[in-house]
């Protein structure tokens, strides 16, 4: 006799604009995370984005993070974060995506207290429910299973993680043991997901996954390029990604029904 189906994952899909988040949502996704620079990492998108993305259809968790690097934050920028919290879900977010790190390794727990403190406040401005992801931070943490603990005493709805690998795939077995540490809470596996990596990920325990599903976009340039920034070491190289519907459809497929 065979034994019950699977439960169904989350599926989560990183996206940068609209167009992303209509392949998303086509796709069977059940929420977008929605970020700009993706490239880098992502950081927090415009007020006029996330209005753009949110009319799109998807539950969108946006990315607060206020610049690229480390997750070791100044009073300034944790001040930033907690304003930026307030403008996106007053512009549609249905949730926030989170994290903040000392410099001991450890979750700077004061600084993610205040975010999800903003985020409830934003809710009750909004007259509706708001969650809140601990985001990849918790991967550069020293003990990621320890961090993860945290996340039920700290109002987390979720946590996003490779397991403190450099892939999910990789850190199949932290990400299990994560699951043990925080019940309650969504464990999300996330980092270098491919749809073939889906059924191992359930089997440890995490209840979503997200992907970025992307692609390059062609370059679509008619003159001359000349580099201008950072990411510019050629004209091929110098793009951005796309959302591949392909991989979204295959990620669902592996998934199960939407949730």
């Amino acid at each position: 006799m065979s034994g019950p189906a699977p439960s169904p994952l989350a599926l989560e899909i990183a996206v940068t604009g609209p167009a992303g988040a209509r392949v998303a949502r086509d796709g069977g996704a059940d929420r977008v995370e929605l970020c700009s620079a993706l490239e880098l990492g992502g950081v927090t998108p415009s007020q006029g984005l996330v209005e753009a993305v949110a009319a799109v259809g998807p539950p969108v968790q946006v990315l607060i993070r206020c610049r690229p690097g480390d997750f070791v934050y100044d009073a300034d920028e944790i001040a930033l974060m907690v304003r930026e919290v307030h403008h996106v879900v007053a512009a549609g977010a249905g949730g926030v995506v989170v994290g903040a790190l000392t410099e001991r390794g450890t979750l700077d727990t004061q600084a993610l207290r205040r975010l999800v403190a903003a985020a409830h406040e934003a809710a009750a401005t909004a007259g509706r429910p708001v969650q809140v992801t601990l985001h990849r931070a918790v991967d550069q943490t020293a003990d990621p299973v320890a961090a993860a603990a945290l996340a039920p005493s700290l109002g987390l709805t979720r946590v996003l993680t490779s397991g403190g690998a450099v892939t999910a795939a990789a850190g199949a077995a932290v990400i299990g043991r994560m699951a043990s540490a925080a019940p309650g809470v969504e464990i999300m596996a996330g980092g270098g997901v491919r749809p073939s990596d889906v059924h191992r990920l359930a089997a440890v325990g995490a209840a979503a996954v997200h992907l970025s599903a992307k692609r390059l976009a062609p370059a679509r340039r008619g003159g001359t390029w000349v580099p201008l920034g950072a990411a510019g070491s050629s004209a091929t190289a110098d793009t951005h990604y796309v959302t591949d519907p392909d991989i979204v459809a295959a990620a669902r497929a592996a998934a199960g029904p939407v949730r």
